[in-house]
């Protein structure tokens, strides 16, 4: 899946509301109060159709934004956000050549894209240009589709997760990677692979960790998606998305240290009761013998008081489909096994489980043909982790799918499939606040949570986007053109770009 691009700030002690005083406005140090239940649109800018704006990056020294744009001529567009109420087209594409443009992240006036090969299975590159006139500083090769791209925050390192994707005929497939390139020695790149970790292959598989798929080895397998980095810059975690896992990632010593597998949500409990049909006559959610494989996508960290590293991720779920081969199945096309489920004939009805989309590659520990366990893609939820030992330390359950139908935006249609999907997250300061805005792709919007406690988020509001948001950026006030909080939402499906603030 495409990656989205976040800021990375740290975990800050919480902060009542009150007015700002004189002595605030003059001390530029002081924290700005804002309210983060009251963001609203601003301004918006239509940049093109399906697939136009996918991934933002923020430059606050020109005060420009960067936006991915592959809709038949693959560029970065490069927009004046001075005033973010009346967003304007510079008119001063990135014209990269080679394959699409994945993601974009901004540092201290350089602006790095990740980019595919024409070949996606071959290797793609890094370009790295000045933000003030667009000029090509490098160019780095790094593995095959480079689908995210970051700074570490002191800018010494932009790291790529490359998803390393086969060809939809397997007659190619890359091993997924991460490259790590050091800006300060030259842009010198270093790209490491998972292949140390096949001998713990059993024993990764039975906490969750899912390698699979036709032919090739563990590392062909394992497919990076996203990437964040400690606030120290020493460490770094990485999505691995179909896999069901976490990376972590010593940048000291350029090594993969560890997997963490995810393990799997268990539908069949009252918190996370979810609805999984859409021909069920409405929106029902309830207690259903089926497992959730968490799945994330995007992924940001706090710090707690004692810096234990907190991860939050995006559950959203992926499903390999290639034209060699799908893992994917409706339940109603499996056979159950009636010592387990004795009354299968009535759950595989449309109007109970027979619509959900389930892996085949899960559930047949015997290999029977017949399915004792059910397990579905996503975990419609976001969730935090210690990211020293890869402990569960909160999900949100089905809140995100009862918030969106309490908004009158849940999709019905999407109940059978992977439900709201959440598949962006930014996290940043509002005042003292810790603040997570968490991007729903089949629901168009974004929810926003206080996450100053990281083991108990609350709920504070829901904003609408453009279609599908699949970048999710905040920009800080502090860096902000106008001074206040900005969130910056990037819709693939209709090539929109919204730009949210607070009210007060």
């Amino acid at each position: 899946m495409r990656t989205k691009i976040k800021f990375l700030l740290p975990v800050a002690a919480s902060l009542a509301f009150a007015a700002c005083s004189k002595d605030d406005v003059k001390n530029p140090d002081t924290p700005v109060i804002e309210d983060p239940a009251s963001f609203e649109e601003i301004g918006m800018i239509d940049i093109g159709a399906k697939g136009a704006a996918e991934i933002s990056a923020y430059d606050p020294s020109t005060k420009r934004l960067f936006v991915v744009k592959n809709d038949g001529i693959n560029m970065i567009k490069v927009l004046d956000l001075s005033d973010p109420a009346k967003i304007t087209d510079l008119k001063k594409d990135i014209l990269p050549a080679g394959g699409v443009v994945n993601s974009v992240a901004v540092y201290n006036g350089k602006l790095a894209a990740a980019i595919e090969g024409i070949n996606k299975t071959s290797a793609g590159r890094v370009d790295v240009y000045n933000t003030s006139d667009n000029s090509l500083i490098k160019t780095i090769t790094v593995g095959a589709m480079p689908d995210m791209v970051t700074f570490s925050p002191d800018g010494k390192w932009i790291l790529t997760a490359n998803e390393g994707e086969p060809a939809t005929d397997y007659s190619a497939d890359p091993v997924g990677s991460v490259s790590l390139i050091n800006v300060t020695d030259n842009y010198t790149v270093t790209t490491l692979d998972f292949s140390g970790f096949a001998p713990q292959q059993v024993a990764l598989a039975l906490k969750g960790f899912r390698i699979f798929g036709p032919g090739a080895g563990f590392a062909q397998h394992v497919e990076p998606e996203y990437i964040t980095v400690a606030p120290d810059s020493k460490t770094a975690w990485v999505t691995l998305q179909e896999n069901n896992g976490i990376a972590k990632i010593d940048l000291t010593g350029k090594t993969i240290t560890e997997i963490f597998p995810l393990g799997f949500k268990d539908y069949n409990t009252d918190a996370n009761a979810v609805d999984v049909s859409d021909k069920d006559g409405g929106i029902v959610f309830k207690k259903v013998p089926v497992k959730g494989m968490y799945q994330p996508d995007a992924m940001a960290v706090l710090l707690n008081s004692a810096g234990i590293p907190h991860l939050f991720t995006v559950n959203e779920g992926d499903v390999r489909e290639w034209d060699a081969y799908a893992e994917n199945a409706r339940v109603k096309d499996l056979q159950l096994d009636p010592a387990v489920f004795p009354d299968a004939a009535a759950l595989k009805a449309e109007s109970a489980l027979g619509r959900l989309t389930v892996t085949k590659t899960l559930g047949d520990a015997n290999n029977d043909g017949l399915y004792e366990a059910l397990y579905s893609f996503g975990a419609r939820s976001f969730s935090v982790w210690n990211g020293n030992t890869g402990a569960l330390l909160f999900d949100s359950k089905n809140e995100l799918d009862v918030k969106a139908k309490e908004a009158g935006i849940y999709d019905d249609a999407r109940s059978d499939d992977k439900s709201v999907e959440p598949e962006g997250i930014a996290i940043g300061i509002m005042g003292n606040r810790s603040i997570a805005f968490i991007g729903m792709e089949r629901v168009d919007a974004v929810a926003i949570y206080d996450v100053t406690n990281p083991l108990a988020p609350t709920f504070l509001h829901i904003v609408k986007t453009g279609d599908a948001p699949e970048g999710v950026l905040f920009v800080d006030a502090k860096s902000s053109p106008s001074k206040k909080s900005l969130l910056i939402v990037s819709s693939e499906d209709d090539g929109v770009i919204r730009v949210f603030s607070p009210k007060k």
